[in-house]
């Protein structure tokens, strides 16, 4: 992609945006972000994403490449001599793709019912982000990351979930820590990569941008 026309269609504060960051970075590829303003959406979104006409969109020389674990699969298969993303081995890339989409399917939606829901259902969402943790903390191990040795698939769909972790402990009155320790040492050592450390946002800055959006939805 050196060389190439590369620009990101994006929100701030997105987690899925986030993992598109990751992956651009560990790949060095230099790019050209567009911040978008997903209650008034604009036409070059619109254009590029009209089926779910959301964030993130990588448009690589003028083509639109959309949902952020396609697009990291798509950023490492065109970057493939640098920083390798996925395993050769088809089932080790199997397990990262299901460990993926596990993250997927259970952290996001757990985390907003846990910002828009009170009572017994947050308590429901809570523990069931917790399990969902230690799931993922026991596939771990001892390992340095998911795949290994190296940061991989796996890290980068998981890890911008950890600046969104303060505003769900915060307005959850909930420790994650407490509860996966292992996972938390992960997440902060992986914070020691530049590659992650520059593409995910200030905590404080999330949890602000979380209570904006429960006034304005009134969740609060």
């Amino acid at each position: 992609m050196a060389g190439d026309q590369v620009t990101l269609l994006d929100l701030w504060a997105s987690p899925f945006g986030m993992r598109v960051r990751i992956a651009l970075a560990e790949k060095g590829v230099k790019y050209e972000y567009s911040e978008q303003d997903l209650w008034n959406k604009g036409a070059l979104l619109l254009q590029m994403n009209p089926v779910h006409k959301k964030i993130p969109v990588l448009v690589h020389d003028g083509k639109p490449i959309c949902e952020s674990l396609i697009i990291v699969q798509y950023i490492d298969e065109v970057s493939k001599d640098k920083a390798p993303l996925l395993s050769s081995d088809p089932y080790e890339r199997a397990q990262s793709r299901f460990w993926a989409d596990f993250v997927d399917k259970k952290l996001y939606e757990l985390g907003k019912k846990i910002y828009t829901t009170k009572g017994e259902d947050q308590e429901a969402a809570k523990k069931d982000f917790i399990d969902s943790l230690k799931l993922l903390e026991g596939e771990l191990g001892d390992k340095p990351y998911f795949g290994g040795d190296t940061l991989g698939y796996v890290d980068v769909a998981l890890l911008p979930f950890y600046c969104w972790f303060y505003a769900y402990e915060t307005i959850g009155n909930f420790n994650i820590e407490a509860d996966c320790p292992k996972l938390i040492a992960y997440c902060k050592r992986c914070l020691e990569k530049e590659s992650v450390s520059k593409s995910l946002e200030d905590p404080q800055k999330v949890y602000d941008f979380v209570v904006m959006l429960r006034k304005k939805f009134n969740w609060a």
